[in-house]
């Protein structure tokens, strides 16, 4: 997933924030099938949907049919397509498909086997509810649309290159995943990439010398892997793609287009139907995984030096599944198209798949393309995937089944720029483009460059055909972020004959080294604002220059999705690593990129094939790892990433176990592994029925190389179970601040590598915050390494409502509270309140600005809750709310009202402290009015309203800790006509508002 373009309405503060968030439900959006046997929670719409059934599919078949034998095969070895008991259970699964259709009166348009068991088709409403409800289907599930996720070489800052480096370790780049073959699922290939220059592929077979060298059979192609079982694939003709396209680096290309070809009309189409790539976004992530080894690189005249591949040794076998389209709602990948993919990639024999791909919203575990990943990681495939890149707000990950490895997106050392000022201030930023030095040349901005009829807000993001290159020509321009493509600005100052750009973030984001049509340096606040104050002065000056001060690094960019998961309600940490995800160049498809055979890219999208070739690099050596063998190595060995200061980071919602360490993963010393058994038993114990028979695991008992406890209350035993490669005595510590942990037992002592033991952890919350994740490690030190693992626990004392209301001038107000502790003391304050506001916005006076009406406020620390409420003088108008905290120059959404009332009222408990925004929304003005007034409130209760009208009982609970009692709140003395709050106070900051 590649970083979407910022919008620049989302510069423009909490207006735009707030007015889009309280639109989201006006909008009609695609609805998530329901699981099968649901269908009374849903109505589904006409369509092509992917039904899957419940026998298990030819990768994790162990047998149950008379007369069929298993087909999963054995620990270390791949699917083998071409058996007997393969064909006749494939045969077997697509009847009984068949007659699952029939009986809705259904005809599948494809079967699905290996991967995945089901089959895709057309259903009308009543079809797509009675499958719901037949025995045997698992789940029903609508045909979405996916789309990509968008030291200086990556390859060198991971120490894989020169003499001490980790391919100089494994007999050189030609060694480097030698055997392996990576599958790539994204948008296909440009088989011309100097990346992927190689031998065209020969008839002969393979000699001793030589055994992995793939060869061509007719029009299919055989490779003979590490592991010893054998890759089959094709070169797949198509549009501008023949059979010579693939060689021995490209051995095998194939595109899954059925669904988008039905829905998108050629007019909406712009790609090939064929494997070509029609984005340059699956060249990327191909030839970062898995391309050529020193291939120079050369840009726009300017030398990047050579670059590699992360498994040089190792060949690549795509397979398009994503597809260009002329606008984004033509563009991307269909659930059946990948699914399709996988199912082939799996049958074809890959060791590694790399899914640089993810949707808006984190898909379910049992999703049909994360159940298809299932029966792959169940067939020995290791499957690398983005995390998503809708960083760095909370719960915005992707792909989080825990068969499936999460990369977070991390940098390395910059490429930097300078922004010197005639007035002497220089301002660091990130530069591909300036060379040498450019300037003193005038600085302006871009609203002052305008042309007669751009508007100044389509001026200042410098969109098409709006400088004038009378005002612009010679000068360097200041140019805002957001809107229209990063490149397209720089392009746009060309048009207009500007020498340079500085391209200005207007609040703190990531920086990127583009590759920009005039030389540009991209800078953040409050740099960005300080250039631009200056732009503005009259005679202003700037020189563009190489270089600058550079950002500690790695740390976890922005954009990167942060957990925690949602699917798993907190209960298994992910992402799982960090990977180089920023500015990373690597091969492109150079008819679409002006020429260029190179380019950089940013995204989660660009991290996840790093994993993916560490991953071919670690199954070249050895062959028989598992997917979750590998995947612990990694995690395990991994280090922290840094924080914008340089310091260690904490953030493992951001980072997960760390930045992976290629130097270390080889020597782990013990392994967290786990199978389909695990797999199954997690979705059961996350209540999705598998219809397997395998018992429910609690997910926090996953067998991870993580721990992750989404609600802590009083106290949880977790188990882990470790396999040794390095045998010896290990002996466990825990540094987790705030809750005490207890490993039993606390030393383990392996005699021989491949012994497992299991060990439980039990963590009881002591100091703490309530509602904060404590993150730490459990690490294991013996047999000459460490074994970290990343801990996440979120503690409660209490679980207690957030708000309750009453009414009167004297009365009460009884709930119900489960606690944590034994024995938990309660303290009341309030009531109290804060002065009424009169205001007004209004929809019809053609001002966006009139829509909104802002209050700030600053909240000091130890402040115990907050209430925000706005109620409209005319009870038939409506009105919404929006509250932020302003963090390091970035908006955290508190509270967003989702509908709008003529009453609202927001009720915060132990807020953090610091700067707040609430804004005052309306949508549309009553009927027959031109504005709505209004009365707003903001009532903060700090520690000076202890014990005022407000009295609760009881003082102390002592009920048992998981045994829910009753707190009554009451009050006497409030006049009713005023609005009031109060706090219900419990310990480690968890509390209960009353109003």
């Amino acid at each position: 997933m590649s970083p979407r373009s910022r919008g620049a309405s989302a510069w423009r503060g909490a207006a735009v924030i707030a007015a889009a968030a309280l639109a989201l439900p006006l909008l009609s959006l695609p609805a998530e099938a329901a699981p099968a046997g649901s269908a009374q929670n849903q109505d589904p719409a006409p369509g092509r949907y992917l039904v899957t059934l419940a026998q298990k599919p030819v990768a994790t078949y162990e047998g149950g049919v008379a007369g069929i034998a298993p087909t999963k095969p054995a620990s270390g070895r791949k699917v083998d397509v071409k058996s007997t008991n393969t064909h006749r259970y494939q045969d077997y699964l697509v009847d009984q498909q068949n007659r699952v259709a029939a009986s809705a009166g259904v005809t599948p348009a494809r079967h699905y086997s290996v991967a995945t068991n089901g089959f895709t088709a057309e259903l009308s409403r009543v079809q797509a509810l009675r499958l719901m409800t037949t025995p045997g289907v698992v789940s029903v599930e609508p045909d979405v649309l996916h789309h990509t996720t968008n030291d200086r070489n990556s390859t060198d800052f991971l120490r894989l290159s020169g003499d001490n480096g980790l391919w100089k370790a494994l007999g050189g780049t030609a060694n480097a995943g030698r055997g392996v073959v990576v599958g790539v699922i994204d948008t296909g290939i440009w088989p011309e990439s100097p990346s992927l220059a190689a031998a065209p592929l020969g008839s002969e077979p393979p000699t001793d010398a030589d055994p992995y060298r793939p060869y061509r059979q007719g029009e299919t192609t055989t490779m003979v892997k590490s592991d010893g079982s054998t890759f089959t694939g094709t070169c797949q003709t198509g549009e501008d793609f023949d059979a010579g396209a693939c060689n021995s680096k490209l051995i095998s290309a194939r595109y899954f287009g059925d669904a988008w070809m039905s829905t998108v009309p050629p007019a909406k189409r712009a790609d090939y139907i064929s494997p070509r790539d029609g984005q340059s976004h699956g060249t990327h992530t191909a030839t970062t995984a898995a391309g050529d080894a020193d291939v120079q690189a050369k840009v726009d005249g300017i030398d990047f030096g050579r670059i590699s591949g992360v498994a040089p040794g190792a060949v690549i076998a795509t397979y398009k599944a994503l597809w260009e389209g002329v606008d984004s709602l033509s563009t991307g990948g269909y659930t059946t198209d990948i699914v399709a993919a996988i199912d082939q990639a799996v049958a074809d024999g890959v060791d590694v798949i790399n899914y640089s791909v993810g949707s808006l919203l984190e898909a379910e575990p049992n999703d049909p393309i994360q159940l298809a990943f299932l029966s792959a990681a169940s067939a020995g495939i290791f499957v690398s995937a983005a995390a998503g890149n809708s960083g760095p707000d909370p719960s915005t990950l992707d792909n989080t089944a825990p068969w499936v490895t999460t990369v977070a997106a991390g940098t390395v050392e910059p490429y930097t720029g300078s922004v010197v000022l005639g007035n002497g201030a220089r301002y660091s930023g990130i530069s591909t483009s300036v060379t040498a030095p450019v300037g003193p040349k005038p600085l302006i901005t871009a609203t002052a460059g305008k042309t007669a009829t751009a508007s100044a807000a389509d001026a200042a993001l410098c969109q098409a055909n709006t400088l004038d290159p009378a005002k612009v020509a010679g000068t360097i321009v200041v140019c805002d972020r957001g809107v229209n493509a990063r490149v397209a600005k720089s392009a746009e100052v060309a048009r207009a004959g500007g020498a340079g750009m500085v391209l200005a973030n207007p609040m703190p984001l990531d920086l990127d080294g583009d590759l920009h049509t005039v030389p540009t340096v991209h800078v953040n606040p409050p740099d960005s604002q300080a250039i631009k104050a200056y732009a503005a002065t009259a005679g202003a000056v700037a020189t563009l220059q190489p270089g600058g001060k550079e950002a500690p690094y790695p740390q976890v960019a922005s954009f990167s999705s942060r957990g925690p998961s949602l699917s798993s309600k907190g209960n298994l940490l992910k992402p799982d690593i960090a990977a180089p995800g920023v500015s990373i160049l690597a091969g492109v498809a150079s008819a679409l990129d002006n020429g260029r055979d190179f380019d950089f890219m940013s995204g989660t999208s660009m991290a996840a094939p790093h994993i993916a070739g560490l991953a071919a690099l670690y199954l070249g050596k050895y062959p028989t790892m598992s997917p979750m063998q590998v995947k612990s190595a990694l995690m395990t060995t991994a280090t922290d990433t840094l924080t914008a200061d340089g310091k260690p980071s904490a953030d493992l919602f951001a980072q997960g176990a760390g930045e992976v360490t290629p130097s270390k993963m080889f020597n782990p010393g013990l392994v967290y592994d786990s199978s389909d058994v695990d797999w199954l038993g997690y979705l059961e114990g996350l209540g999705i029925a598998t219809g397997t028979g395998v018992g429910a695991i609690d997910p926090s008992d996953y067998n991870a190389p993580s721990i992750a406890i989404g609600k802590l209350l009083g106290t949880r035993t977790v188990t882990r179970r470790v396999t040794a490669i390095t045998p010896g005595l290990y002996r466990a510590t825990v540094d987790l601040p705030g809750i005490k942990a207890t490993v039993t037992p606390s030393i383990l002592n392996f005699s021989k590598p491949g012994e497992t033991k299991e060990f439980k952890v039990t963590f009881t919350q002591v100091s703490a915050p309530s509602g904060v994740a404590a993150a730490g490690h459990l690490t294991w030190t013996g047999g000459g390494t460490t074994v970290r693992s990343p801990i996440a626990v979120t503690p409660w004392s209490a679980i207690a409502p957030a708000s309750v209301a009453g009414s009167g001038a004297s009365g009460s107000v009884s709930y119900e509270v489960t606690p944590g502790f034994p024995r938990l003391p309660i303290t009341p304050y309030g009531l109290t309140a804060g002065p009424l506001q009169a205001g007004s916005v209004s929809a019809s006076s053609g001002h966006y600005g009139d829509q909104e009406h802002d209050y700030t406020m600053t909240v000091p620390a130890g402040t115990k809750a907050l209430q925000f409420s706005v109620k409209t003088d005319d009870p038939g108008a409506k009105l919404g709310m929006v509250i932020v905290r302003f963090d390091q120059g970035q908006q955290k959404l508190v509270y967003i009202s989702r509908k709008l009332t003529a009453d609202t009222v927001a009720a915060v408990p132990n807020p953090a402290p610091g700067d707040y925004l609430a804004a005052v929304i309306t949508l549309g003005d009553k009927a027959g009015t031109t504005s709505t007034p209004y009365h707003f409130q903001y009532t903060p209760v700090t520690a000076a309203d202890r014990w005022k009208n407000l009295t609760v009982s009881p003082m102390v609970s002592t009920s048992r800790p998981g045994t829910p009692f009753t707190v009554t709140a009451a009050w006497t003395g409030a006049d009713p006509a005023t609005r009031y709050a109060g706090y219900v106070e419990f310990p480690l900051g968890v509390g209960t508002v009353v109003t």
